[in-house]
């Protein structure tokens, strides 16, 4: 008994280290993929989807507040792989990790469900988890700068908003999925995936001609994700907008399409709002018609139950039934 529990005890030590690189190797991929897309608005760099703050807090929500450090460990990782570090290190640390550290104790407060099967969960999700918590980080970072004098004071605002955004849209576009993928237990049926095929390549034919148009079609993104969020509510809705949103970002970095002959604050703004306005859709959309979905199967399991009480009913109240109809019989015969 004493070797078990002492192997128990080793245990724990190397599955909260390899916890640890685990969260820690996810956040630095992530980071990496996001800065792919980086763009540039008035000397301010920033991603227009941060994608390491999304894994940051799918990672908190299924593992627990405990894998914090892993989070910590990546953005030191980060910043070690884009330059020397400076006194400002510390506090994007602390910044990128308290983020999503408050966007997690918010959405646990408010009784925050991983499944997103209610309206309640994608709204909180939005103003808890995106807009509200990653205030802290976007804050934190850029005072970091500002403070090692790595940021000039009349780029404060702009490198502060671009920061916030891509952090929120990080949440609102990655978390998703992840949180998705983690719920999956099986796969659609044979019928489900050939609907999937076709709607995979309407996406990528429609999505890729619209973020790179010059008569500016980006709203032609919206009937397929609602097509997504209606037939495969939200693994569907999500997967389609972060592909949406990957490919603005691409056309935005490379100035062609609905963001040719755009100054750079415009290309930030258009891709910012593009971003957001297709997160809140597919997720709002696709948490409302998850619910009803529900909502219907809950319905028909309640009556199929009060069916089969009825019924029961109705079999054990027959003889008590006859006795009544059988008396009335034998007065109409007496009566006669």
């Amino acid at each position: 008994m004493a070797g078990v529990v002492g192997y128990q005890e080793l245990r724990r030590p190397a599955a909260f280290a390899l916890r640890t690189l685990a969260v820690a190797a996810c956040y630095f991929a992530a980071a990496r993929l996001g800065l792919l897309c980086r763009l540039t608005a008035q000397s301010a760099v920033f991603t227009p989807v941060y994608p390491s703050t999304g894994v940051a807090l799918a990672c908190l929500l299924v593992f627990g507040l405990g894998c914090w450090p892993g989070i910590s460990l990546g953005a030191f990782f980060l910043v070690l792989s884009l330059g020397p570090p400076g006194p400002d290190v510390v506090g994007i640390m602390v910044g990128n990790t308290a983020g999503p550290v408050c966007a997690c104790v918010l959405l646990r407060r408010v009784g925050f469900r991983t499944d997103l099967g209610r309206l309640r969960d994608g709204v909180a999700l939005v103003f808890l988890g995106a807009l509200a918590a990653m205030l802290i980080s976007s804050t934190v970072g850029v005072v970091s700068l500002l403070l090692a004098g790595k940021l000039a004071a009349p780029h404060f605002w702009s490198t502060w908003l671009a920061w916030w955004v891509g952090d929120a849209m990080g949440v609102l576009l990655v978390t998703p999925v992840l949180l998705v993928l983690w719920e999956a237990r099986r796969p659609p049926s044979a019928v489900r995936w050939k609907e999937a095929l076709a709607l995979a390549v309407v996406t990528v034919v429609l999505v890729t001609a619209a973020t790179h148009s010059t008569m500016s079609a980006l709203f032609l993104v919206y009937p397929v994700v609602i097509w997504a969020a209606l037939r495969f509510r939200l693994p569907g809705a999500m997967l389609c907008a972060l592909f949406a949103s990957v490919m603005a970002a691409i056309a935005a970095r490379d100035g062609v399409g609905a963001f040719a002959r755009l100054s750079p604050v415009q290309v930030m703004l258009k891709l910012q709002l593009f971003n957001g306005s297709l997160a809140l859709t597919a997720l709002l959309l696709s948490a409302v018609i998850t619910e009803q979905h529900h909502t219907r199967r809950s319905v028909e399991e309640a009556c199929k139950e009060l069916a089969e009480v009825l019924e029961h009913l109705t079999a054990h109240g027959s003889p008590a039934g006859r006795a009544p109809a059988q008396a009335e019989q034998r007065r109409e015969r007496g009566a006669r």
